[in-house]
């Protein structure tokens, strides 16, 4: 069975390189928003919020999981040609390798046009932070944090909970990001009654992030350092960050393209300082935009070759013993 879900993930991937998301399709991701939308609404009131926090994410992560398995199961049944291509085609819609680039490079191409405005505008789309005032260095910085961050939860997570069940821990995954997303605020109204979804989703990120963060740092050329040096400072700054898995992709592109990310936000008009990971060598420039990009296309390639691998080594044992 195996075999099967890593030629799912791998026709997943090619699927989601070619056609991404389309925004007029049907999207099983916005199917979920919507009924966490529905249950916030109604649980996210009262008293014991915590506790509503947590029937919220066991009734959404129980639904997509219940109805995955039997899509999956069906198809299976019918064939197992038929199961992979419905897997291949449920993985799809759990990762977004190519609606992220394509958001990138929204940015990117008005940078260079030298439309501030607009790169302002298409920054906006993708991250939390204000974005009203910041200059062009800020919106670069904002843009390679975002690809960097995404490439785990975004991409390399799904792949990860994919080879591990299938299709239906794939959408499973996906259930907890989208309330981590929806619910996972550590603002007045969701720090309590978002807690479980936070949490969890970070369980979930723990192995993956590691994983594709280490696999970053050995399959792309670092700048200004030597490996082993690089790979000291990824362990070290990625320990700054407040999220237990972010800071791993942002250290590992600041490290590799030898600049710095991390400093000071503005949520809302609050201020945020972050902390600053990796070794400025120079400053930000437009093309880190692009390069960060290819590291993010590099990591998917390498993570799919090392479940590959893994599957292998699995299948071998299994047969020896």
């Amino acid at each position: 069975m195996i075999i099967y879900h890593l030629i799912s993930i791998t026709l997943a991937v090619i699927i989601d390189c070619f056609i991404g998301d389309p925004s007029r399709w049907p999207h099983p991701v916005r199917w979920m928003g919507n009924f966490i939308a529905l249950l916030d609404r109604h649980l996210n009131q009262g008293k014991y919020k915590k506790g509503k926090g947590i029937v919220l994410l066991l009734l959404v992560t129980t639904t997509v999981l219940v109805i995955n398995l039997l899509v999956s199961w069906g198809a299976y049944e019918f064939h197992y040609i038929m199961g992979i291509i419905v897997e291949a085609c449920l993985i799809a819609t759990t990762i977004s390798q190519k609606d992220l680039k394509t958001a990138a490079l929204r940015v990117y191409k008005p940078l260079t046009d030298g439309d501030i405005e607009d790169a302002r505008y298409q920054v906006s789309m993708i991250v939390g932070r204000d974005t009203e005032e910041l200059d062009e260095n800020e919106i670069i910085r904002a843009t390679v944090e975002t690809v960097a961050e995404s490439i785990g939860d975004g991409i390399t997570s799904s792949l990860f909970w994919a080879f591990i069940g299938g299709a239906p821990l794939a959408m499973m995954y996906r259930a907890v990001n989208t309330c981590d997303s929806m619910i996972g605020h550590k603002n007045e109204h969701y720090h309590v009654f978002g807690w479980a979804s936070a949490k969890f989703d970070d369980v979930l990120n723990w192995i993956p992030s590691r994983i594709t963060s280490f696999l970053m740092m050995l399959t792309n050329r670092v700048q200004y350092l030597k490996r082993k040096e690089a790979i000291k400072c990824w362990r070290v700054d990625a320990q700054k960050h407040p999220s237990p898995n972010s800071g791993f992709f942002e250290a590992a592109v600041a490290l590799l393209l030898g600049i710095q990310l991390g400093g000071i936000n503005y949520y809302n008009g609050l201020k945020s300082d972050r902390a600053r990971m990796g070794i400025s060598r120079r400053s930000l420039e437009k093309k880190d935009i692009l390069h960060t990009i290819k590291i993010m296309q590099r990591a998917i390639f390498s993570f799919v070759i090392i479940l590959w691998t893994g599957g292998g080594i699995i299948g071998i044992a299994s047969a020896w013993f």
